[in-house]
């Protein structure tokens, strides 16, 4: 979330960067919590004022031996004590009122993320390679699948309904050895630290990384319980650091961990309904780092380069992609898409979403360092990444790397994971 007092004070400056995302808030209710909060404490310390000075009179009259006076003025500071309490309750509920209002403020985007409304406005970066040109008639990935026995998504349906997957054999092989390649890439050659979290989080550390209160709806929660699924490894690695203080020297701290995540895409009927690009559930491996606000544009980049190097090793092509304010993330400050090459859609698609979230979500969950210089403990910067949304990358290997014969050659860096060469 942004610092109250930071929009105290830039209030327009706030409004403006939040138009520009195209999100609706009630600035006007925020701007009279933040009115309200500033009185109360105003009538509050000049209260505090008149007791401390009626305080010091009472000594002086007792001194004199002036009792009834002192006796007097002790029961007016008694309804003045009493008057501060009751102040003191309105401003805690002034501020709580407050904080949820900020709660659903997004983040600023940063100055060099463009202005505009939705994917159309986003600005292309770079390009890596050229999409493959077929001398023959391609097929999508869900009729290779099906062709070759590995992806089943009838049976998927019986099992658990609509955008669900079933993987057999070599395609659950395949999904399996992206996995263990993805990891064993950002380990060994990235400099990340493997995490294997929880699959479940509380909703202590869903608000920490800005999934509550907003998005709450694209969330499976368990029934009965504090306990959401984890829609992205990003929330319980985030929170790995909840409430701690860590030191300078300690920065930046790299993570990398997969999950399989689970979303409800409350927002997305209708959306990608044919095959595997919008499961209900899917495998990731994500990318985590919690770095000074010195180092957090650098080590976004870095970031983002690491993702689309496992890419490179595929020989998949692909793009990156700044996003536009009115594409960017409720907690993102700045984004990159790295899009990969889809041959039947004839396009480029998502598949990491790369973001710098800036102090926001180490300030929701009170995640600081302290300085190697001293001082008092600042806020860490966190980003994070898809690296990469693993099914997307077996779409990706299944189309790009089909042949006219049926089969689907396996990418060199998978070979000694697949056992195998081609998938056919």
């Amino acid at each position: 979330m942004l610092d109250a007092k930071f929009i105290e004070d830039n209030l327009e400056f706030v409004i403006e960067k939040t138009k520009q995302r195209h999100t609706v808030i009630d600035f006007d209710l925020v701007r009279e919590s933040i009115n309200q909060r500033k009185s109360v404490i105003k009538e509050v310390e000049q209260l505090e004022n008149k007791r401390n000075r009626g305080s010091k009179e009472v000594g002086t009259l007792m001194r004199e031996g002036k009792k009834e006076e002192a006796s007097r003025l002790r029961s007016e500071l008694k309804i003045i004590s009493d008057e501060i309490k009751n102040l003191n309750e309105k401003r805690s509920e002034a501020e709580t009122r407050l904080r949820d209002l900020l709660m659903v403020v997004p983040n600023i985007t940063s100055d060099d993320v463009p202005v505009g409304k939705d994917e159309n406005d986003n600005l292309e970066v770079m390009k890596w390679s050229t999409p493959r040109i077929f001398d023959f008639e391609i097929r999508d990935h869900v009729e290779i699948g099906k062709q070759l026995g590995i992806l089943d998504l009838e049976r998927a349906a019986k099992i658990a309904g609509a955008r669900f997957a079933l993987y057999i054999g070599l395609g659950a092989k395949l999904e399996r050895s992206l996995i263990n390649f993805m990891l064993d890439t950002h380990t060994s050659k990235h400099g990340y630290t493997e995490i294997l979290p929880p699959f479940v989080a509380n909703s202590n550390s869903f608000r920490g990384t800005g999934n509550l209160p907003k998005f709450e709806e694209d969330l499976f929660k368990l029934q009965d319980t504090d306990y959401y699924l984890v829609p992205t490894a990003e929330v319980p690695v985030t929170n790995i650091f909840n409430d701690e203080i860590l030191y300078e020297e300690e920065l930046p701290i790299k993570y990398t961990a997969y999950t399989p995540c689970f979303r409800k895409e409350a927002g997305s009927y209708g959306k990608d309904v044919h095959g595997i690009m919008r499961q209900h559930q899917f495998n990731k491996v994500e990318l985590v780092k919690f770095t000074t606000p010195e180092q957090s544009e650098s080590e976004h980049e870095s970031l983002t380069a690491d993702a689309a190097k496992i890419l490179e090793l595929l020989g998949l092509p692909y793009r990156i992609v700044t996003l536009c304010t009115g594409d960017t993330g409720f907690s993102s400050s700045k984004t990159y898409d790295i899009e990969v090459w889809i041959p039947s859609e004839n396009r480029y698609r998502e598949i990491s979403s790369c973001s710098n979230f800036r102090d926001f979500q180490a300030r929701r969950a009170n995640m600081r360092y302290r300085p190697g210089s001293g001082g008092k403990p600042v806020l860490v910067n966190t980003l994070n990444g898809s690296g990469l949304a693993v099914g997307r990358t077996v779409i990706a290997i299944l189309e790009n790397n089909q042949n006219k014969d049926g089969t689907v050659k396996v990418p060199e860096p998978l070979v000694p994971y697949m056992g195998t060469e081609s998938i056919g």
